[in-house]
């Protein structure tokens, strides 16, 4: 389907009245700026975080979105997944937005974030590679390791209480133009929207199949990927099963490029 007015909107993706979930809408102009981007902001009580804000030309509308949903000075952490700058590109306009959040990234980028406007370090929260946890009201989130998939400083979080993994680029998807869906109906033709950038952009199989192993331990209730479509249901077990049968990165390019 195309991109309709009401999705502009923050949407909810759980809510039990005390812990609540929205992932933070989409326009149409946000085709003519690159691939399309989900945003996602976690609520506890009167804390919040926002997951991977997103680059400039969303930057109005993820904050309008935000700031519906909780006070600037209430926003407690922004979660970056990784350093892509449809990710992290709007790192410097946050750290005014949210004038009391923690940044949290891996930390083999903090030396990078100077590059972007980002000189004050003392609100930058580094990752270690075996991940961390983030405390947020009376819940938590779980810095999940996805290195390699794609960047070798790479994290997803997992949301305890709603049962809800972020992914990051695990899970993208490319619409053709003029197709569009918030939640996976039909896998097996999503899946051919998912197919190509994985096996390009996740550099190992190995890694991959040691994050689904992991992953599959979670019993995640929805997988939330930072393009494309959201799993929930059935189709979670589906998407983890396609991921554990492919083969991607180094092992198709040594294939297709060098021969077996």
């Amino acid at each position: 389907m195309p991109i309709k007015k009401i999705y502009t909107e923050a949407y909810p993706l759980y809510d039990d009245g005390e812990h609540k979930v929205f992932w933070l809408g989409i326009e149409e102009a946000d085709e003519e700026h690159g691939i399309l981007t989900n945003q996602y902001l976690i609520v506890d009580g009167n804390e919040g975080a926002v997951l991977d804000p997103g680059g400039y030309f969303i930057f109005e509308r993820v904050a309008r979105n935000v700031l519906s949903r909780i006070p600037q000075v209430n926003i407690k952490y922004i979660l970056y997944s990784h350093q892509d700058p449809d990710v992290i590109g709007t790192i410097n306009l946050w750290y005014e937005e949210a004038p009391m959040a923690k940044i949290a990234i891996s930390n083999l980028w903090i030396r990078f974030l100077p590059h972007l406007g980002v000189s004050e370090s003392s609100r930058i929260v580094p990752i270690p590679d075996r991940g961390d946890v983030f405390k947020l009201g009376n819940s938590k989130i779980i810095a999940v390791p996805e290195h390699y998939l794609h960047s070798p400083g790479n994290f997803g979080f997992y949301d305890e209480k709603s049962g809800i993994l972020f992914s990051g680029d695990i899970g993208a998807a490319a619409f053709p133009k003029d197709e569009w869906y918030l939640f996976v109906e039909d896998f097996e033709e999503h899946a051919t929207y998912m197919e190509a950038f994985h096996k390009r952009y996740m550099s190992s199989t190995k890694a991959l199949r040691a994050w689904v192993r992991y992953v599959k331990k979670l019993n995640p209730k929805m997988i939330a990927p930072q393009h494309g479509a959201i799993f929930e249901g059935e189709n979670v077990k589906k998407f983890l099963d396609w991921l554990e049968s492919l083969e991607v990165g180094v092992d198709v390019f040594e294939k297709e490029f060098w021969g077996d």
